[in-house]
């Protein structure tokens, strides 16, 4: 296993991308000349002590950085030219900057107990959508900062340091020798100002968090430290690109041209349409974000519509009801039923993100008669995919007037055929699957790559992607079974009091 940080020449080496998810991770080999990559998998535990908590063991997700780490550099003999970064946004670890140690679970981008707090600060959504592009929403990092300087003890400990998943591995895999995020995950936190690119004083003031207790904020793209061998990782490696996993999709899926636009069918569903280097003003129902910068240039901006639950819903009908037996059934499932037979399902588990912003929703399956069937509650998981997705559309087109030309596609959900057709159907605009379908990996390791010049541009970038199939809308009435998908999502919304 080669471990020098520069390829041997361009179009040659590897690189390493961390996908550090919401369930688990991906560690991921990447060739410079194209070859099929190697990667490793570890699932991680979700703990829900409460209805509506999410927490992580973040000592947990390290040990699967290592042990993905570990299997994959096994099988490289070759140099590793540098390692990427992506990562579940907004999620936050208190940590003990000395040791590394995490001082409490992490509370996960789903958690809902700051729903109370981000209400009464109400008054101030002003401000904060202007400072951070962002809604107040326990979503974001901001309030759960809070939430753990006012209810854990983790204020009383000298070293401490909150950050997102990135800037957390990033210091275990320096030795704690380097402290930063990059300004895509900085913009999630509702502690940054989009503008400036720096941490808030108004908002750090606002949650009552200490800026020096942060990490340093940094290009997307650029050397931010190198690796400390601990027997698992190499050292001396590069760690040259980072991206929250949304805005590092949006990268590999080379969108780079304002007006165009993904979707990642992952755990959530993220719609992101690039707007270019212009900051806009805030945008009814959705959210504006840093995309990614590449070194000293002008930072890229995107405007994001987030939907909460997706492929979390799949997860629920393996796990939690048994319908199906592994999260690939539902696709053959789904498609053993000409229709949903009625049935709607609003997968509101952690409230509901873009456009509706109601932290108060919950699921609900609407339409049950004796004739349901698995098949038919399977095919309405699949069918809330699609209607969410077409929501964000709508709202965002409304709002900024840019339609979007087509939609590029990827995410583990995205393999199946059936909710791509739907969804071409319900947008009215083709969907683009790509050959490569780990587009968060793929981006991260471009974004590093791009750093240490194994790839020249991002022209060059974009030669790489490769279209796997195209779906085309169909005639038909996209309207009406539309029209009582919403119907079920206003039943949903309010549902617990406040």
């Amino acid at each position: 296993m080669a471990t020098n940080a520069d390829p041997a020449r361009k179009g040659y080496g590897v690189v390493l991308a961390i996908d550090a998810g919401t369930t688990g991770v991906r560690t991921r080999a990447v060739f410079a000349d194209g070859r099929a990559s190697i990667a490793d998998y570890r699932e991680f535990t979700q703990h829900y002590p409460q209805p509506g908590w999410v927490e992580h063991d973040a000592e947990e997700i390290w040990q699967a950085v290592r042990a993905t780490l570990q299997t994959v550099c096994r099988q490289i003999d070759e140099p590793i030219a540098a390692i990427g970064i992506t990562n579940q946004r907004e999620t936050v670890v208190a940590f003990d900057r000395h040791s590394g140690a995490p001082l409490h679970r992490a509370v996960v981008w789903q958690d809902r107990r700051t729903a109370q707090r981000c209400d009464a600060l109400g008054d101030r959504l002003p401000n904060v959508r202007a400072i951070t592009g962002l809604v107040l929403d326990p979503y974001f990092s901001g309030s759960k900062v809070e939430w753990l300087l006012r209810n854990t003890e983790v204020g009383d400990n000298p070293n401490l340091a909150f950050a997102t998943i990135d800037a957390f591995l990033i210091h275990r895999l320096t030795g704690g020798e380097s402290f930063a995020t990059d300004v895509s995950n900085a913009s999630r936190t509702m502690l940054f100002d989009i503008r400036s690119l720096q941490w808030s004083t108004e908002m750090c003031g606002m949650f009552g968090v200490d800026p020096a207790t942060l990490p340093d904020v940094v290009s997307s793209s650029g050397r931010i430290g190198v690796t400390k061998s601990d027997g698992a990782i190499p050292a001396g490696v590069p760690i040259s690109g980072v991206a929250g996993d949304q805005q590092a999709a949006l990268f590999g899926q080379a969108c780079f041209a304002t007006g165009s636009a993904k979707n990642t069918y992952g755990t959530g569903s993220f719609v992101l349409l690039n707007v270019g280097t212009t900051c806009p003003e805030p945008t009814a129902g959705m959210l504006t974000t840093v995309a990614w910068q590449l070194g000293t240039n002008p930072a890229v901006y995107a405007l994001e519509g987030a939907i909460f639950v997706t492929g979390a819903a799949v997860q629920w009908l393996r796990d939690g009801l048994n319908i199906i037996d592994a999260s690939s059934d539902i696709g053959p499932l789904a498609e053993s039923v000409p229709d949903a037979g009625g049935v709607v399902m609003v997968p509101a588990f952690a409230g509901l993100g873009s456009p509706w912003w109601d932290p108060y929703a919950r699921g609900a399956v609407f339409g049950i008669t004796r004739g349901t069937s698995r098949a038919h509650i399977a095919r309405a998981v699949v069918e809330s995919m699609v209607y969410q997705t077409r929501d964000v559309v709508d709202a965002m087109t409304r709002a900024s007037g840019v339609a979007i030309r087509d939609l590029r596609v990827d995410g583990g959900a995205a393999v199946m055929n059936l909710m791509l057709q739907l969804q071409s159907d319900q947008l009215g605009v083709d969907v683009l699957r790509p050959t490569e379908l780990e587009t968060t990996a793929i981006g991260a390791a471009y974004l590093a790559g791009l750093a240490e010049g194994v790839w020249d541009s991002t022209d060059d970038i974009a030669s790489r992607w490769a279209l796997e199939r195209r779906f085309s809308p169909r005639d038909g009435d996209r309207d009406t079974s539309h029209a009582q998908w919403l119907r079920a999502v206003e039943r949903s919304r309010h549902w617990i009091s406040n």
